[in-house]
């Protein structure tokens, strides 16, 4: 895997491998692993016909992005949340994202030990707002404190807890994890049929922290750009990436459509 289209359509994800998994994470207290999530929100609204960056417009009674926000805080073993925002646009995504935020403790979560919830500026790409947070969260990472690492688009707002828990379980087993749904109805540009393997590829894709630091880090030293975070840990971390099931349902919000679809879907899962 070593690309996606901006859409997240066309990858062929690889056989899942039939040897023995990698050795489960060593830390110096695995009792004291935790997960860090990094919700990017430093995209535009230009497809879905906005003034504004998509992320914050209102979708059921809260931005887009805070959904993606609240489901990061509750699965289980987060205990930290880093958004990325536009450098011009920090102020406006922390006072759209405050309301709808535990307010019980200064880090925005509830009562010792919850989550804390941070604001970095991303970089002109998807991969340097990636590698900026992932700067941000390097301490964390080499003290042992976080073993797995989670990259959300704050675009796709319907992806529920659990499906990050999958990513994550998958990711320690594994290596590295995403959600891949069955791609139905798709063309090439020669009007012919794609394969029936492929897959759309979604967010929330979680890693091995320690492997994921470093593969952005000699990402940094060759230049290399990826498309996504497997895109970059496919390249560099010797350690698979497999899929987790998903569906449609977690789409990304891309076309003014979308949002209404978007609607509709939270009120028929009831959240």
């Amino acid at each position: 895997m070593t690309s996606r289209p901006a859409a997240g359509y066309g990858h062929r994800v690889p056989d899942q491998p039939t040897a023995p998994a990698p050795p489960p994470i060593e830390s110096p207290d695995q009792s004291q692993a935790s997960v860090s999530v990094v919700v990017l929100g430093a995209g535009s609204g230009s497809r879905v016909g906005a003034g504004v960056n998509k992320v914050l417009l209102p979708l059921a009674g809260r931005p887009v992005l805070a959904w993606s926000v609240l489901a990061a805080l509750a699965t289980p073993g987060v205990t930290r949340v880093l958004v990325v925002a536009h450098p011009d646009e920090l102020d406006e995504v922390a006072e759209a994202l405050a309301p709808h935020l535990p307010d019980d403790s200064p880090g925005g979560g509830e009562g010792p030990g919850a989550p804390e919830v941070g604001l970095v500026a991303g970089g002109p790409t998807r991969h340097a707002s990636e590698a900026r947070a992932l700067r941000t969260l390097a301490d964390d990472v080499e003290a042992g404190r976080t073993d797995v690492l989670v990259v959300h688009d704050g675009a796709r707002p319907l992806a529920p807890a659990a499906l990050f828990t999958a990513v994550v379980e998958a990711a320690r087993a594994r290596g590295g994890a995403l959600p891949g749904a069955p791609v139905a109805g798709v063309l090439t540009r020669a009007l012919q049929r794609v394969p029936s393997d492929l897959v759309g590829v979604q967010t929330p894709q979680a890693f091995r922290a320690g492997p994921l630091l470093a593969a952005y880090r000699r990402a940094d030293d060759d230049g290399f750009e990826g498309t996504d975070t497997a895109a970059c840990f496919a390249r560099y971390a010797d350690l698979p990436v497999v899929a987790v099931a998903s569906g449609p349902a977690n789409l990304k919000v891309t076309w003014p459509e979308d949002l209404a679809l978007a609607e509709e879907l939270l009120g028929l899962s009831g959240r």
